[in-house]
């Protein structure tokens, strides 16, 4: 399927219907297209904050529009933005504390979390989520950024509620704390 295709079949996702005056519609898209603007397009799809996600397979054909057009950030982004529809996002406002070194933000990072399960012998735990920070590349030693998570292991996290406080490790002692904001499950 060819760029134009891609970004035409997410554009039918959105409903003129329910739209109100800011949200992106299938007509906006289409006047883009038209006008030969499909980064444009494809920017303001990955970002679509409409009532209802987007499906599965949106997210994968966007991300092979993306590639098609050779944006390596767009097609991380959507990859990760399918990964959140498969196993579920935690939001997440992250501190990181003891490391001497930034980490990475764009979804490289598989980092294990005391999330608070216990291992079979009654020790804490540690269960795998990805890590992608929202609007920077790094987090510094001692800054914060919104933090989203897509568990390895959804059904691991499915206790994880907005308030509850989290670790982040690379061994010990925990290198991050996290306050989750927002927990959404995987769709079906």
């Amino acid at each position: 399927m060819d760029v134009i295709k891609l970004l035409e079949t997410a554009a039918l996702l959105t409903p003129e219907e329910t739209a109100t005056g800011n949200d992106l519609t299938g007509r906006d898209v289409w006047e883009l297209l038209a006008r030969d603007e499909w980064e444009t397009a494809l920017t303001l799809l990955e970002d679509v904050r409409n009532a209802r996600p987007l499906p599965l397979t949106s997210w994968e054909q966007l991300a092979d529009a993306a590639q098609q057009l050779h944006l390596e950030r767009s097609t991380a982004w959507c990859h990760w933005r399918a990964a959140e529809t498969r196993n579920g996002m935690i939001r997440a406002d992250l501190t990181l504390g003891a490391r001497t070194t930034p980490i990475p933000g764009h979804g490289v990072l598989r980092p294990v979390w005391d999330i608070g399960n216990l291992s079979p012998t009654g020790d804490p735990a540690v269960n795998i989520a990805a890590l992608w920070l929202e609007n920077t590349r790094f987090l510094e030693p001692g800054d914060r950024a919104t933090a989203r998570l897509v568990p390895l292991t959804p059904t691991q996290w499915q206790h994880v509620r907005p308030g509850q406080r989290i670790t982040l490790h690379e061994g010990r002692p925990a290198i991050a704390t996290a306050v989750v904001t927002e927990v959404h499950l995987p769709t079906a």
